[in-house]
């Protein structure tokens, strides 16, 4: 299916679903829209597969065996879309729906407790409900390019409900760009890859689709996550299973640091976005081995999520983190000796520091660490300050386009295979760790790299004036013009504006 007719329907299903709020805010109704996606798409599946067994004349169509051998999972009689779709005008739909859930649940041991079934609520308007059925009737949610199409619905979703929730949104999303900056920098091809922060698993599709466009196999990379959130554990599961991903969530949603549900996992790539600068329950798991480089304080957490991931990662694991700049420099509560330790294991492969306003929930500037457990640069650090990159989409909200973001990623390469690397001022620099240490062992990659080289200006002070008044007379000029345009409108509506 061409990409442009499912950019313009998620926006059509957007659109129907913000119909469906009513009395709901955001963090609600994501549940009930994200639902039905998931609903409609491992219906299509099931009817597939339905079709095919039914043609084959065994009798076999209704036996659940000859769907999960296939991956496919299997779908009840009355949850299945046509039902639903035949019924989409009763007052009775919110009902069937929620019956639809409980049973696929019953049905699918892997989907157990995961599926919304919220769909009865009084809040929820039972016609509008009837009328995204249909809607989504129109989409067949399978095909060549199925898990691309949906996925792509399905993230657009995410993207709208974490604009609307604002900070909240922070809890399941991860701007796009700044996962597949991680992404291309990290190049999970294959083996372990592992987000004790996972939300809606944004960093997960995005390796997915790395490996898809790199012509690799999604079978040789395995995947493990954590979340805390309940409801966030679960939209992970379906935003996944609609992908085709195979992964390890833990037997529930729990806290990473007292119900690490991974001790024993070393992985390969580690990627995360934790909650910035918030409070953790130290005292729980103070004498934890995870703390090798120093006990983080209380008050803040980023040192924690880092030594986590440092602690599950294999011999040759990499992983890429986002922080807050605070990071970088902080001293309070022995950070900046944690910092140091960490600095002096050789372990800091690279730092990025990014551009504000890529969130929707917070304008804290953010940069990326990369850690490595066996650096191919020994005793040397790169900085990147991307912070000039990037354009505004909206007034609030930047985002680094595909061109910004290989760049970031072939900085990198070259400099670790030593591939035509040069400093850049005001963009990179290389730094070894006589020179961070004479920094204080402070991070900020804007200390390194300097300021980029003004170009020299030729154009003669005289002609530069000249030049600079006349564009000014002109747009002196062309506000006149408005003004007077104004007046006019104004007075055509019975209004004058008198001069003070």
């Amino acid at each position: 299916m061409a990409n442009h007719y499912t950019d313009d329907f998620k926006i059509q299903i957007w659109a129907a679903a913000d119909k469906l709020r009513g009395n709901m805010d955001a963090s609600e109704y994501k549940h009930v829209v994200l639902g039905l996606i998931f609903l409609k798409y491992i219906s299509d599946k099931f009817e597939d597969r339905y079709r095919e067994l039914l043609a084959e004349g065994e009798g076999f169509e209704e036996d659940k065996d000859e769907y999960t051998m296939e991956g496919i999972f299997y779908v009840p009689e009355k949850a299945r879309w046509d039902f639903l779709q035949d019924n989409a005008l009763s007052p009775e739909i919110g009902r069937l729906v929620d019956d639809a859930m409980i049973a696929i649940e019953a049905e699918n041991k892997k989907l157990k407790g995961v599926l919304p079934k919220n769909y009865a609520r009084p809040e929820l308007e039972k016609r509008r409900l009837g009328e995204v059925i249909n809607l989504f009737s129109n989409l067949k949610m399978h095909g060549q390019d199925e898990q691309d199409m949906l996925g792509r619905v399905y993230e657009y979703c995410l993207t709208m409900f974490a604009e609307q929730e604002g900070r909240r949104g922070g809890e399941f999303f991860t701007p796009a760009c700044i996962v597949q900056t991680l992404v291309e920098v990290l190049k999970p091809y294959k083996g372990r890859v592992y987000d004790p922060a996972c939300g809606s698993g944004g960093m997960f599709v995005q390796s997915a689709k790395f490996i898809q466009a790199h012509s690799g196999d999604l079978k040789n990379i395995s995947v493990y996550g954590q979340e805390s959130n309940p409801t966030t554990w679960k939209m992970c599961m379906m935003n996944l299973a609609i992908r085709g991903i195979e992964v390890d969530l833990g037997q529930f949603n729990a806290d990473t640091f007292t119900n690490d549900q991974h001790k024993q996992l070393k992985a390969d790539f580690v990627l995360a976005n934790p909650p910035f600068n918030m409070d953790w329950p130290v005292e729980r798991v103070k004498d934890d081995p995870r703390w090798a480089y120093g006990t983080p304080p209380g008050a803040n957490a980023n040192y924690a999520w880092m030594q986590h991931m440092i602690h599950h990662l294999a011999p040759n694991g990499k992983l890429g983190l986002v922080l807050a700049n605070g990071s970088l420099a902080s001293q309070a509560g022995g950070e900046g000796k944690i910092r140091q330790t960490i600095l002096e294991a050789d372990l800091v492969e690279c730092i990025v520091a990014m551009p504000s306003q890529l969130f929707y929930t917070t304008q804290i500037p953010v940069c990326l660490w990369f850690i490595s457990r066996n650096k191919k640069r020994k005793g040397q650090t790169l900085f990147i300050d991307a912070r000039n990159m990037g354009e505004l989409v909206t007034r609030k909200l930047r985002e680094l386009s595909e061109d910004d973001i290989r760049k970031i990623a072939e900085t990198v390469e070259a400099w670790q295979n030593d591939e035509g690397y040069e400093d850049s001022a005001g963009f990179c620099k290389v730094a070894d760790i006589d020179e961070i240490k004479k920094n204080d062992y402070i991070l900020t990659p804007g200390r390194y790299v300097g300021l980029e080289e003004e170009e020299e200006d030729a154009e003669a002070f005289e002609d530069k004036m000249k030049r600079l008044t006349g564009e000014l007379g002109e747009l002196f000029n062309e506000g006149d013009t408005l003004q007077e345009e104004v007046k006019k409108q104004l007075k055509s509506i019975g209004w004058n504006i008198e001069k003070q």
